[in-house]
């Protein structure tokens, strides 16, 4: 449990310190590096167009992960109206009650120490449970957080390709650019700056499948109208079309939650109302 209690608090730490690194790069490093002459450069050129993207994408990635943090997940004994919840809770802490007797797809987190209606996980990068009042914008943040690490992978091939005068039109080219790099680097032929680049290439590859690979695994579930905790307790559930499961997440309005980070207040709204 230590250790977790640990995880918690380093991994938002860690992931805010790559967003940092990955803005730096990209506004002082990788852009400046795209424009040729800055008397002759228009509104529309390449240079000023992936500045405006990168923004947009850092933006909503950033937006989502602040409200997926901020938004906590429901507690049992304050906003589900239950009557005893506060003895629900304290059953909980002490084990005598199994997550499910309350409510359907409840849990009690032990490192967010809340009971989370519609339970899914708990994530360690954003530290907090991801429930019914935060799903969207976790999905959102994984949506737009593997588009910036895309976008950023680009970039900096980009940047490279012209440093190292080389061409990533061999796929193996990119395989084997961190074995040769490294052995570049301890002979004194590369930089410390432009090995570190290519290192963060690696890692923004990394982060950036393994958010587009959840996000749709979380998309697959929500279709079916599960939660990871139900496939994980093997509970029944109710089936439904798959528009009404996407709406339930995402409500009627998820054109706007998908431009700009939001909150689903409608959803949660109607939730309430089926209550």
């Amino acid at each position: 449990m230590l250790v977790l209690r640990l995880l918690n608090v380093v991994a938002p730490a860690y992931f805010l310190c790559i967003s940092l690194v990955t803005f730096v790069l990209q506004i002082f490093l990788f852009i400046p590096s795209m424009f040729r002459d800055l008397s002759t450069t228009s509104l529309l050129s390449p240079a000023l167009l992936h500045g405006a993207l990168f923004l947009f994408l850092s933006a909503n990635a950033l937006g989502n992960y602040v409200l997926v943090i901020q938004t906590s997940p429901e507690d049992l004994g304050k906003g589900l109206n239950l009557g005893e919840g506060t003895e629900v809770v304290a059953d909980w802490l002490d084990g005598s009650r199994s997550p499910g007797s309350a409510l359907p797809s409840t849990h009690f987190c032990r490192l967010c120490a809340r009971v989370t209606q519609r339970h899914d996980h708990h994530c360690f990068f954003t530290g907090n449970c991801i429930g019914s009042r935060n799903m969207r914008n976790f999905i959102m943040f994984c949506l737009y957080t593997s588009l910036a690490c895309l976008d950023s992978l680009v970039a900096g091939m980009a940047y490279i390709s012209v440093a190292l005068s080389m061409s990533f039109a061999n796929p193996l080219a990119f395989l084997t650019l961190l074995p040769h790099s490294i052995s570049q680097f301890f002979s004194g032929d590369l930089l410390s700056s432009e090995m570190f680049v290519i290192l963060m290439l690696y890692l923004w590859l990394g982060i950036g499948l393994a958010c587009a690979g959840f996000c749709c695994h979380q998309m697959l579930l929500i279709l079916r109208g599960q939660t990871r905790y139900q496939v994980r307790k093997g509970m029944v559930v109710r089936a439904r079309p798959w528009r009404e499961n996407l709406r339930e997440v995402f409500g009627k309005r998820w054109l706007l939650g998908l431009l700009i980070p939001v909150l689903n207040v409608e959803s949660s709204n109607h939730r309430q109302k089926e209550k």
